[in-house]
């Protein structure tokens, strides 16, 4: 059963920019869906197509990356709602004010499956005045 403390101390690391450090923590094999009609959306069914389809992607745009802050977090049993808050800036001065809403379900200390939610039309927008 995984904690609201472990949540969080998993979670630091993407707060603090160490992407690294809180992949750490998502299985190789995780099956990471992505809603929405957007550049980023998709079905990734590992770690590798997941920072592929998504946060390589951002980094393309976001000179600072996606700097996230965990707004307000739900922890029970074995799973977890994340709620984050981007704090960046596009390349082109585009706020990236977006919001997510992540639902992450753990082995252990582990992140296995998750179902993230954001604003489909700030993306879609982001990528029309940054194209990769």
């Amino acid at each position: 059963m995984i904690t609201e403390v472990d949540v969080r101390k998993i979670f630091k690391g993407l707060e603090q920019g160490d992407g690294a450090g809180f992949f750490e923590h998502v299985d190789d094999k995780v099956d990471w869906i992505v809603e929405g009609t957007h550049p980023l959306a998709g079905h990734y069914k590992s770690k590798s197509d997941f920072v592929a389809g998504t946060f390589a992607k951002l980094a393309e745009v976001l000179p600072r990356g996606a700097q996230l802050v965990v707004e307000h977090l739900l922890v029970k049993d074995d799973q977890a709602v994340v709620e984050l808050h981007s704090l960046a800036t596009a390349k082109n001065g585009l706020r990236f004010d977006n919001r997510y809403c992540w639902v992450c379900r753990f082995a252990n200390d582990t992140i296995v499956e998750v179902r993230a939610y954001l604003d489909s039309a700030l993306v879609a927008r982001l990528f029309a005045e940054n194209p990769i």
